[in-house]
């Protein structure tokens, strides 16, 4: 990568950072591209041109909070192995909705999705309608599973089980009790879709 072109991702990290900031502690609705500029030491024109509406600046921000570790939870679907990819899917699945970026997104998305409808939309655009999207073409074509949807929908809904007592300020799962649950759900997944084909 030449000298502009990491001036250029420098500078949209930059902003994606910011707006992480203002999203998450100000709010979608309050959040606005100026305090962003500032925040992010650039220009209100710099912001947009690397972002030319807040919405989307918005579904960026949730791609690299999505991206922040350096590795998708979808990545573990590429492993030579489809069932274990699918493990090493649901448990970094389940682990990612349980950190506090993910659960103050969430409370976010609940408290604004009145005053700000399209937050939601985008918000299903990137993450559940991507994530559904990715997994019906790996059970179509690494499991040959072709009806997939309602199976990973129920799937999915065991994995984030948890979710609910942590966005309540509960405790969150050991690691063991993480895994166990994670290895049960996926077990119960795998032998229905067995009787089911």
């Amino acid at each position: 990568m030449g000298k502009i072109e990491q001036n250029k991702e420098q500078k949209r990290r930059a902003i994606l950072a910011a707006a992480k900031q203002q999203f998450l502690t100000e709010g979608y609705a309050s959040a606005n591209m100026g305090k962003i500029a500032d925040q992010a030491q650039l220009t209100k024109q710099t912001v947009y041109r690397y972002f030319p509406s807040k919405i989307e600046l918005f579904q960026a921000t949730l791609r690299f909070m999505g991206n922040s570790d350096g590795e998708s939870f979808l990545d573990h679907l590429e492993d030579p192995n489809a069932e274990d990819g699918l493990r090493r899917f649901a448990l970094a699945f389940a682990q990612a909705h349980l950190t506090q970026d993910h659960l103050q997104t969430f409370r976010l998305l609940i408290a604004e999705s009145g005053k700000a409808p399209e937050m939601i939309e985008s918000f299903f655009q990137v993450g559940p309608n991507e994530t559904g999207a990715t997994l019906a073409m790996f059970f179509a074509g690494r499991l040959g599973v072709q009806d997939s949807e309602q199976p990973v929908r129920l799937w999915l809904a065991m994995l984030l089980a948890f979710r609910d007592k942590a966005l309540l300020g509960q405790e969150r799962p050991t690691e063991k009790e993480m895994r166990d649950h994670v290895t049960a759900a996926t077990d119960l997944l795998l032998l229905g879709l067995a009787q089911k084909g």
